[in-house]
C-alpha cells in the first residue's frame, strides 16, 4: 500500500481524516475534510466533491491503521490515495499544527 511520511506533506495537500468525532473535535489538521471510517461508504460522495481531480487522496487517522482501510478501498476506486504513515500522533509529534473544531490549539486524543 501506498504511504507518506508526515514530513513529505507540504502545504495545501489534501488530507482526509478519517478519525471518530470525539478524535477530530480534540484536535486535527486545519484544512483537512473530516470523514468517519465508520460513516466512510454512506459520505463518499463528500470526498468525491471536494478532493481535487487530478491529485492525491492523503489519508490519515490516529495511527495509520483505520487511514490504511481507506487507502486501500480508495485505490480500488480508481482515486490516488495514500496513507500518511504514522498518523496524527506523528502529526503532532512532528510539530504539525493541531486545531480543535473551535480553531483554538487542540491535541490528538
Amino acid at each position: 500500500m501506498p504511504t507518506v511520511g508526515v514530513a513529505d506533506l507540504a502545504d495545501g495537500d489534501f488530507l482526509l481524516d478519517v478519525r471518530e468525532d470525539d478524535e477530530w473535535e480534540a484536535g486535527h489538521a486545519e484544512g483537512a475534510l473530516h470523514i468517519p471510517i465508520s460513516d466512510f461508504v454512506a459520505r463518499y460522495g463528500e470526498l468525491t466533491e471536494a478532493a481535487p481531480q487530478d491529485g492525491r487522496v492523503h489519508v490519515i487517522c490516529r495511527s495509520g491503521g483505520r487511514s490504511a482501510q481507506v487507502t486501500m478501498y480508495l485505490a480500488q476506486q480508481g482515486i490516488d490515495a495514500v496513507n500518511v504513515d504514522g498518523g496524527m500522533q506523528v502529526w503532532a509529534a512532528a510539530g504539525r499544527p493541531v486545531v480543535d473544531d473551535k480553531g483554538q490549539p487542540g491535541f490528538v486524543l
